[in-house]
Formats: C-alpha cells, structure tokens, sequence
C-alpha cells in the first residue's frame, strides 16, 4: 500500500515538470538547435563574434614596463576587454626585448583572436604582426615601429607626441624667457620620441635666444641614471646656469626632480611628459620643481585600443591611425584642490581628464550593461 501511495506521488510530481516543460517551449528559439544560448545571445545590434558562446580570447603585451604607466595602461585594456565580454590575457616584458618576441609567438602559436601589441619598436616587431595577420589574427598597436603601416589590416594608436611636446614647451617659454638656460631629457630609438624631439628642436628653431646647456638620456633604469646625471650638472651649473630641465619621459622627470630637491636646487623648473600616482604625488610634494606635465590617461590608451581591437573583430572597418589628444597638468592646479590628488580623482582637477567615447560604438555600450 505504501509502495503504491509512494509511486502515485511520483508518477505526479513528473506529469507536473512535464507540463511546466510544455508551457515554456513556445518562448525558446526554434532554431537554437540542441545548444544553450549565450549570455550574449539576441542582444540587438550585437555583432555576431560577440554573441558567440566561445568568448573571444585576446592578448596585451607590452615591452616596455615595471612602472606605474604601463600598470594604468595594462589595467585599462584589461578592464575594457572584460567588460565586452572578451577573455584577455596581459603581459609586460619589462623591457626584455626576446621575452616581448617568445610572448607574441605564443599568442600566434595559440591561436589567440587578437592582439594589442604596445612599444614594439623594431623591424622584428613588424614581421612578427605580419605573421599574426597571416595567421587571421586582429593587431592593434601602440607606440611601435611606423613600418607597421606596410601590415595590412593593422592600427597604429599613439598619443598626440606633437602636442604633449608643445603643451610643455609653450609653458617653459612663456615661463622662463626667450633666452632660458635649459637641460635637456631625451633618448633616441623610439618613435614617440622621435616626434617630441622633432617639436623640441622647432620650439629651438623659433627661440634662438634659448641655450640647451646639458643634455642627457638612457631607456635602462632611467629614473636614477637620469638622477646621477642630473646631479653631476648641478655641481657644474651654479645657480642662473640652469632654468629650466625639458624631460620627455616621466620617468626623466622623476630622476630629475628627486636630484634638484636632494642638492636644494628647487628653483630649477622641471617641464615633463606622462603622468602616474607616483609622478602626481612628487608634483605636489612641497617645494617641488616640478611644474608641468601634459598626459594621456594610460587607462584610457588601453582602453581605447581594445575598442578598436574588438571593431576589427566585429568586422568594422578602422583608420590606420589614432592619436589620443593630451591634457597639460599643472602643479598650481593639483595644490588648489586642496587635498592629494591621485589618478582616481584626477578628473577632478582636469576637465575631461580619462573620458572619451572614441570608438565607443552603440554595440559596445549594450555589451557592458548586459
């Protein structure tokens, strides 16, 4: 008897799943197959990559590292790709040039969908991409080799070098005088600096009067060489020797900086390019000689080049190029806030600092809030 109560609640509890199956069929895509859908799937005006049920899988190397830079630059890319539903993997060679190849060869090897690929900046770089584009793999770059444009298919992304350069130098003119006494922080070798270089010896061009009285650069541990450096001037320029330091790097800036507060030499201004936490935190130290620098949000440069990685995966077209405009930092306007002022509240003291919807498409904001 108990045997058959038992059975009859059984045969119940099943006939009422079978119903509740039937009563939700009519809803269910009729051409899904035997498949689940995605999580992504019938989002409208998604492109079909992005709604597959294999996310797409992409790769961030980048060459050069070990700083606050390429850490902003890294967490923009990652944070964007997440956001669009992509897998990304990110890496930094730290500056070790057959680390950045073996990295981008296993990407290619694995058979990743695409690559940001940031500083590469030599001829290998460029038959490495061309071996990723053979292999029907999406390249975006940042800071590279120019050759890349001989690449088929490839974007090549860079901030404004020209304007970061002339932003800075205006200031140092209109500051210090058509005939300043200047040092100069630059190193050759790399494009974007290349391009600074090119404005720097213009602006000298155009003020005849100004006297570049040192001059010093090196890409390996260049925060303290560039210290060293600094410091050994300053033991050879009294002070009204030197007015003023032009460092096209931040991590020149840096070096430069600490060597001017370690001898007391504030009243040299320092005119810089790039930003970080750190850089920020030495702006707004007391007595800082450290007086400008122009930027772009390293976040948003990463960002930004995974929105073009994903256009090309959707299979939209893009420019060759993209130049990300700058914003000048002043120290004057970081003291006025009147508390510190990191990268987070940046945006704060910088109108439109971290914000731009280039390359932002309707698909994309769809993606991030689904």
């Amino acid at each position: 008897m108990k045997g058959s109560k038992l059975f009859a609640l059984l045969f119940a509890a099943f006939f009422v799943l079978i119903l509740a199956a039937c009563g939700t069929g009519d809803e269910s895509s009729s051409d899904s197959g035997s498949e689940e859908p995605s999580d992504t799937a019938d989002l409208e005006g998604v492109p079909e990559a992005f709604q597959a049920e294999e996310a797409l899988k992409i790769m961030v190397v980048r060459k050069i590292g070990g700083d606050d830079h390429t850490a902003q630059f890294l967490a923009g890319a990652q944070q964007e790709a997440t956001a669009l539903g992509m897998e990304v993997d990110t890496f930094s060679a730290n500056g070790d040039t057959e680390t950045f190849y073996n990295t981008i060869q296993q990407a290619i090897d694995q058979q990743y969908d695409g690559l940001v690929i940031s500083h590469g900046d030599d001829a290998r770089t460029v038959e490495m991409v061309q071996q990723a584009r053979d292999a029907g793999i999406e390249v975006v770059t940042f800071d590279s080799e120019p050759k890349l444009k001989d690449v088929e298919g490839v974007t090549l992304t860079s901030q404004n070098d020209e304007a970061l350069a002339q932003l800075v130098l205006d200031k140092l003119v209109e500051e210090q005088g058509p005939e300043a006494k200047i040092g100069y922080l630059w190193v050759d070798g790399f494009p974007p600096m290349v391009r600074r270089n090119n404005v720097y010896t213009s602006v000298l061009e155009e003020n005849p009067g100004i006297e570049e009285v040192k001059r010093f650069g090196d890409a390996t541990d260049p925060q303290m060489k560039t210290q060293n450096a600094v410091s050994a001037w300053l033991t050879e320029l009294p002070e009204g020797e030197l007015d003023a330091i032009f460092a096209t790097w931040d991590a020149f800036a840096t070096g430069a900086t600490r060597a001017l507060i370690e001898a007391g030499r504030e009243e040299v201004a320092i005119y810089g390019i790039d930003v970080s936490n750190a850089d920020l935190q030495l702006m707004q130290q007391e007595g800082s000689p450290w007086k400008y620098t122009a930027a772009v949000d390293p976040k948003l440069i990463g960002a930004v080049n995974v929105r073009l990685l994903a256009k090309k995966l959707a299979g939209e077209e893009t420019p060759q190029e993209y130049s990300l405009e700058p914003s000048l930092i002043s120290q004057e306007e970081l003291n006025a806030s009147g508390e510190e002022v990191n990268m987070e509240t940046l945006s704060e003291v910088i109108e439109g600092w971290g914000q731009s919807d280039a390359f932002l498409e309707d698909w994309m904001v769809t993606l991030k809030e689904n």
